[in-house]
């Protein structure tokens, strides 16, 4: 590894022993970076340097900056990180924020100042924060006003976080008012390739949250694979869609994939199917990122608005069904490029165009990855055989100090948690998770937080919290309770349960369907079978 940038070597410290790194390979001509790399100069200062700084890049409702309005905003909050808040290279900086303008020159800032960005989702609660604060000893925080009172409350808690700063705001300490008085200009950090730049949080099935490590060269190379080879966008498009920018298939979508050609990215903040529905229309998008289930429900209420300009949709964050490629298809002429990808692997790795597109199949690696199916031996399985994903490329899994390492790379190999098979054309069909992550409307979600946010509630002895399949949200997060007191179960319980865990964590994660059982079925040791409690629901 090339000589760090970072003062503040925590990230690299926690990175897992090389022996349990997995294989990366290289093998495109764009893939071969050197040594010293600062992503946010490849993605943002390079086009301004081409002469291309009065290119639309970012766009909002009542709101439209250039390639050079974005990087002197960027430029102008890395001096307030540095000089107000006194970040060294490697210092951590969680992000906290919605889709908008500020938060993307914030997430440029960071990078530029040689931080290591920690993006957060919006509905995160304050418990959910300190745990990833705590995880990655993140020092620094910028916060979207309007939701800071979360993050204030993890901040409690939390000792390493020493300095926090508001956006959206115009407060006199405010990140805008403290950016104001800055130069235009910043020298960015000479960072090397392999420093890390991201660190990307997924909850495990265990619930705990797992910190991905990403370098500058991942970035670079992820806009290098899949947005170059099978959405094929051009420096003219739209890009608008739903997914946070904390989740990595956000942060390439919507920031990182637009930025790379030189293209303009859509960003709102109210994104339910109606609403990003008439975004589109409103800013005559070209490219759209959601999941599966808000093209489902997008579909009936096509025809109500001006979409001739949208001629590239992507899926990604859990299964497409066919059924829902064929609906949005026949409302809207648009085949849909679906895609996996993982926040281990940072985004996309196997996936299809439009020509090559078909109902039910996910599709082939995307150049720059390989992919097979493992057996139970861990030997390649023959076609039509199910068995679990498993893929390299040049990104990988590097977990932040993290004992289920050794659980996702397996002999050079990111084995990814899915089961697949591959047909007899050579594409991918997705089967099913092989773990207890619950994948609905695209958010991921761990059965065992919900269920011991749920054994927390006075009335409940014990529980089961599963997915279930769902014709409009891929799965619905089901939530099997034993009583205490048998006789207090109905629809009032039902609610208060409910209610009780959107208050304890995001709210996305609650149970939209409570069954109230005798009994839960365990091993003879005692532990939870999950399986069985499917089935028997069936």
């Amino acid at each position: 590894m090339d000589e760090t940038a970072h003062l503040d070597t925590f990230a690299r410290d926690k990175l897992p022993p090389r022996e349990l790194w997995p294989e990366f390979i290289f093998p495109l001509p764009e893939l071969r970076f050197p040594p010293r790399l600062n992503c946010a100069a490849w993605l943002l200062d390079r086009h301004v340097e081409a002469g291309n700084g009065g290119r639309p890049c970012i766009r909002a409702p009542g709101l439209v900056w250039t390639y050079a309005e974005l990087m002197h905003q960027s430029n102008r909050i890395a001096h307030v990180l540095v000089q107000d808040m006194g970040l060294a290279p490697g210092n951590r900086v969680l992000l906290r924020s919605a889709n908008n303008p500020m938060m993307a020159a914030c997430w440029f800032a960071v990078i530029k100042a040689g931080g290591i960005a920690v993006a957060t989702m919006p509905l995160l609660r304050a418990k959910e924060l300190s745990e990833v604060i705590a995880k990655a000893e993140v020092s620094h925080a910028l916060c979207d006003a309007r939701l800071a009172g979360e993050l204030h409350a993890a901040r409690r808690v939390c000792p390493t976080l020493r300095e926090l700063r508001c956006f959206n705001s115009s407060g006199p300490d405010s990140v805008e008012s403290l950016a104001a008085a800055k130069p235009l200009t910043f020298v960015n950090v000479d960072t090397a390739a392999g420093d890390i730049c991201i660190i990307a949080f997924t909850s495990g099935t265990t619930g705990k949250p797992k910190g991905t490590m990403h370098f500058h060269r991942d970035l670079v190379a992820i806009c290098e694979c899949w947005p170059r080879h099978t959405l094929r966008a051009n420096r003219d498009d739209v890009f608008i869609g739903s997914p946070p920018l904390a989740f990595t298939f956000g942060l390439g979508g919507l920031l990182l994939f637009p930025l790379a050609i030189g293209a303009c990215a859509v960003l709102v903040e109210k994104t339910a199917p109606e609403m990003l529905l008439a975004a589109i229309a409103e800013f005559g998008a070209t490219v759209c990122f959601t999941a599966p289930t808000s093209y489902r429900a997008m579909a009936p209420l096509a025809g109500t608005v001006e979409l001739s300009r949208l001629r590239k949709c992507v899926s990604a964050g859990e299964a497409l069904p066919a059924a829902t490629r064929a609906l949005w298809k026949e409302r809207t002429g648009i085949e849909i490029i679906d895609g996996i990808g993982t926040t281990e692997m940072l985004h996309i790795f196997i996936s299809a165009d439009e020509a090559h597109a078909r109902g039910g199949v996910t599709g082939k690696p995307v150049p720059g990855y390989v992919a097979c199916v493992l057996d139970d031996d861990g030997r390649e399985a023959p076609p039509g055989k199910v068995g679990r994903l498993a893929v390299k490329g040049p990104t990988g899994c590097r977990y932040l100090a993290d004992e289920r390492q050794a659980q996702y790379v397996h002999d050079g190999w990111n084995v990814t948690g899915d089961a697949y098979l591959v047909d007899a054309q050579g594409d991918f069909v997705f089967q099913a998770r092989t773990d207890d992550m619950i994948i609905s409307a695209g958010y991921n979600i761990a059965g065992p937080e919900v269920e011991g946010v749920l054994l927390a509630h006075p009335a409940v002895a014990e529980c089961a919290v599963v997915g279930l399949p769902d014709p409009e949200r891929g799965q619905v997060v089901t939530a099997f309770v034993v009583l205490k007191e048998p006789a207090a179960a109905g629809d009032a319980l039902v609610k208060a349960l409910q209610d009780f865990v959107k208050q304890s964590i995001a709210p996305y994660k609650y149970p939209r369907r409570v069954v109230f059982r005798a009994s839960l079925p365990r091993t003879e040791t005692g532990k939870l079978q999950r399986f069985r409690v499917r089935e028997e629901d069936h």
